[in-house]
């Protein structure tokens, strides 16, 4: 199976994971960037992340079908949330990537108009609003 071609990442488009090794794994990737088969450490672990995901495609395919899930960004913007509040509607977040709430929501605009928040990946908020959906971010 070929990979696809991924975008330049940003480095704002980026979360940092720290990875514990055991020294003689550690060597082994030393190793194998000291002979020129990666640039440095993070790009051996980025190629071995990828390839694992790429052998688990399809069944990564089914769960976001089954779990319903929207893959990527998802950014919600005051003005859309003030459209579900006017709607009367509350919605259920779901997402694989990252999920980001604008900086001008207020806490109590998103308690009012976000019942539940499901994120894999990565979830960005005010600290207010945070704290505010604290008890709705599973």
């Amino acid at each position: 199976m070929a990979l696809k071609a991924r975008p330049a990442e940003r480095a704002g488009d980026l979360e940092k994971i720290t990875v514990n090794l055991g020294y003689v794994d550690l060597g082994h990737v030393d190793l194998l960037v000291r002979e020129g088969f990666y640039s440095n450490r993070t790009d051996f672990i980025r190629t071995a992340i990828r390839n694992q995901l790429a052998s688990h495609s399809e069944a990564v395919k089914q769960s976001i079908a089954r779990h319903t899930l929207e893959l990527g960004l998802r950014r919600y913007s005051r003005e859309e949330l003030e459209a579900v509040r006017a709607a009367g509607e509350k919605l259920r977040i779901h997402v694989l990537g990252l999920a980001m709430i604008d900086e001008d929501v207020m806490p109590d605009l998103a308690r009012e108009t976000i019942a539940s928040i499901h994120v894999l990946g990565a979830f960005q908020a005010s600290n207010a609003v945070k704290a505010a959906l604290a008890d709705r971010i599973a």
